[in-house]
C-alpha cells in the first residue's frame, strides 16, 4: 500500500492532518470480523426465537398467579438469545464443508475463508459459556431445557442431516423449545400451556422447512444432505407439508379446548388455519401444471406471518379487559 501523504504537513506528521486527494484511510480489520461474527449467529432467526419465547412468557403470566421480576424475564431472553446464537455458530462451524457446496451458503464467513474455523469455534463456545449460567440464574428447569436444546441441535440434528431426512423432526425439537423456556421462566415448571406451545411450534417447523427442501433441492443434493425432497422425491415433500400443516391446524385449537384461549383466538385459528391449510394442500391436490417451487416459496413465506399472528392473538386474547 502506498504511503499516505498529509496536506500541509511533513510526511510522518499525522496529528491533525487531512488525507491528500485520492488517498484513502486504511480500512479497519475489526469491523468486517465483527460483522461476520454477527452473521454466524443468524440474527433474524434469533429474533424470531425471542418472539416465540416472549409469547410463552406472556401466556404463562396470564394463566398463573406468579409474577416474576422483570429482571428475570430480561435475563431469560438474553440467555436464550445467546444460547440460540451459540447453536447457530456451532452449527455453521460443523457444516462449513457442506456450506461450501451450496450456492446460498458458500459466501458465508467460514466457507468463503473470511473467518477462521478456530475463531468461530471459540466464539460459539464462549456464547454458550455465558448463556448457560444466565439461564441457571433464572431457574434450573429453564437452564436444563436450554442446554438440552443446544446439545440436541448441535450434536444430534446437525450431523444427522447427512444421514436421514428424519433429522428435520429431530431439529424441530430444539427449535420448539423457546416458548417452553418462556413458560418455565415464569412458572418454574413445564405445564400444559408450555407443552402445547412446544407442540404447536414443533409442528409448524415441518412444513416451513420441508418447503425449503423443495425450492432448494439442487443445493441440498449437491451438498449430500438427506432432506425429504432429495431422499424420497418432491411428491413426498408435498405430502409431508400437507400432513403436518393439517396436524398444526388441529393442534392450534387445543389452546381453546384447554381454556388457555378464548373466542378471539378461536376466530384467528379458524381463519388463519383454513388459509394456511388450503395453501399447503394445493401441493398435493393440484395437477402437474403446478409451479412447485413457486408454491413451496409461498408456503415458506406465509408460514412466518401465520406463526407470528397466531402467537400474537393468543397472547392478546389472554390479556385482562380494561
Amino acid at each position: 500500500m502506498a504511503n499516505i501523504q498529509l496536506v500541509g504537513r511533513p510526511q510522518g506528521d499525522t496529528q491533525g492532518g487531512t488525507l491528500a486527494v485520492g488517498e484513502r484511510r486504511p480500512r479497519s480489520r475489526v469491523t468486517p470480523v465483527l460483522r461476520d461474527l454477527v452473521i454466524l449467529t443468524k440474527p433474524r432467526i434469533t429474533a424470531l426465537v425471542l418472539v416465540t419465547e416472549a409469547a410463552g412468557m406472556c401466556l404463562a403470566s396470564a394463566s398463573v398467579s406468579v409474577r416474576p421480576h422483570p429482571r428475570t424475564l430480561w435475563l431469560s431472553l438474553l440467555g436464550t438469545a445467546l444460547i440460540v446464537a451459540a447453536a447457530n455458530v456451532l452449527n455453521m462451524w460443523l457444516e462449513r464443508d457442506v456450506d461450501a457446496l451450496m450456492s446460498r451458503t458458500c459466501n458465508r464467513p467460514l466457507p468463503s475463508g473470511r473467518l477462521s474455523p478456530e475463531v468461530a469455534l471459540g466464539f460459539g463456545l464462549a456464547l454458550a459459556a455465558v448463556a448457560i449460567p444466565m439461564l441457571l440464574v433464572v431457574n434450573l428447569p429453564t437452564c436444563v431445557l436450554g442446554l438440552a436444546a443446544l446439545v440436541t441441535y448441535v450434536l444430534v440434528y446437525t450431523p444427522l442431516k447427512r444421514h436421514t431426512y428424519l433429522a428435520l423432526l429431530v431439529g424441530a425439537m430444539p427449535g420448539a423449545m423457546p416458548p417452553l423456556l418462556g413458560w418455565s421462566t415464569v412458572t418454574g415448571s413445564v405445564g400444559l400451556g408450555g407443552v402445547l406451545l412446544f407442540l404447536f411450534l414443533f409442528l409448524w417447523q415441518v412444513p416451513h422447512f420441508a418447503a425449503i427442501t423443495i425450492f432448494r433441492s439442487d443445493d441440498y443434493r449437491c451438498a449430500g444432505l438427506r432432506v425429504v425432497s432429495v431422499e424420497h422425491g418432491e411428491k413426498a415433500a408435498r405430502h409431508m407439508i400437507a400432513l403436518y400443516a393439517a396436524l398444526l391446524v388441529v393442534t392450534s385449537f387445543s389452546f381453546v379446548s384447554s381454556r388457555l384461549a378464548g373466542p378471539k383466538y378461536a376466530v384467528a385459528a379458524i381463519v388463519g388455519g383454513a388459509a394456511f391449510l388450503a395453501l399447503a394442500l394445493t401441493g398435493t391436490l393440484a395437477g402437474p401444471s403446478l409451479d412447485s417451487r413457486g408454491w413451496a416459496k409461498r408456503v415458506f413465506a406465509c408460514s412466518i406471518p401465520y406463526l407470528v399472528i397466531m402467537l400474537f392473538v393468543l397472547v392478546v386474547d389472554r390479556l385482562p379487559m380494561q
